[in-house]
């Protein structure tokens, strides 16, 4: 599951496989055995993994298979799989796809208050390298209740080197920046942090983060914050964050790519389709955007394996 070595500039076949329903391009990409998709999700059976009743959307299916076809057609070596919301805190879709990808995969659940030191431990053993607080999709804003929220999970997952990733819309995280560089345990932060643009107000505050060191930010569903086919929006603000830290960026496809248009009112009374996103396009145009070939390998291959606990 390596990409084919190639240089930037060589010509090569175009060479598509399906997943989903989605024609997805082979990536041809400098060698760089070991790259991994930092943010994917499985939608299991129902009657086997059933959503959570206060859940905003349905999603369609999207099993453990389905990603080791897409592994296959991107040419990936690992991956991430982040639980959605559509699970609440109950993590056994994701723990099933988990086991069902030994050695290849970790996973960011979420969390109660009410899980025990003992069910930590036993994700951990499973895979589990993270914890996930999703403001953006359930629309929460309250700053204060946010902060203790942070240090709470902070304070149960530090000792297992665990990382916190948040979404959350800009604003949001710089009037949290404070408390994220003082948590004891690392954060991620979603879909390009929520920034639209280099001049958006908290822009710098951001780059000042990941200059900190204690804050990643994943770039990872580009239509979540520009526009177009080739969502070039986003291409100043790929490089903007790799110039203030390389070390602290990954990428993320968002497979199989969950979120209603802008303006449709969701509902959990019918499935909502995933985007239709040629994810190994999506990669080429990413590495077309880093010039540098060793940010690229940071990005693509170095960081996540530091992150996730992944061996070298």
């Amino acid at each position: 599951m390596s990409l084919h070595s190639t240089s930037r500039n060589d010509p090569a076949p175009v060479h598509l496989k399906n997943v989903l329903g989605v024609q997805h391009t082979f990536p041809q990409l400098p060698h760089m055995p070991g790259i991994c998709d930092c943010h994917v999700h499985i939608f299991g059976d129902a009657a086997a993994f059933p959503f959570d009743q206060h859940r905003h959307f349905t999603p369609g299916r999207a099993f453990a298979s389905d990603l080791v076809s897409l592994m296959d057609a991107l040419g990936l070596a690992r991956v991430i799989i982040v639980q959605p919301s559509v699970y609440g805190t109950d993590n056994r879709c994701t723990l099933d796809a988990l086991a069902k990808l030994p050695g290849v995969a970790r996973a960011v659940g979420v969390i109660g208050n009410d899980v025990t030191d003992s069910s930590l431990q036993e994700m951990h053993e499973a895979g589990m390298r993270g914890v996930r607080l999703n403001f953006q999709t359930v629309g929460f804003s309250d700053i204060s209740l946010a902060r203790e929220q942070l240090k709470q999970i902070a304070s149960r997952v530090a000792h297992l080197g665990w990382h916190i990733q948040l979404f959350a819309p800009l604003p949001m995280i710089t009037q949290l920046a404070e408390t994220i560089t003082t948590l004891p345990t690392r954060v991620v932060l979603d879909h390009f942090a929520g920034a639209h643009t280099v001049k958006d107000a908290g822009f710098s505050n951001l780059t000042a983060l990941l200059r900190g060191g204690n804050a990643y930010v994943k770039l990872s569903a580009p239509y979540r914050i520009a526009s177009g086919p080739e969502y070039a929006g986003a291409q100043p603000i790929v490089e903007a964050l790799i110039a203030a830290n390389p070390e602290r960026v990954l990428w993320g496809s968002d497979w199989p790519h969950p979120g209603a248009p802008a303006g449709t009112i969701r509902t959990p009374d019918r499935v909502e389709p995933f985007r239709q996103e040629d994810d190994g396009m999506a990669l080429v145009r990413l590495a077309a955007w880093v010039s540098d070939d060793r940010a690229l390998r940071r990005m693509l291959v170095e960081n996540p394996v530091h992150l996730y606990d992944f061996a070298p």
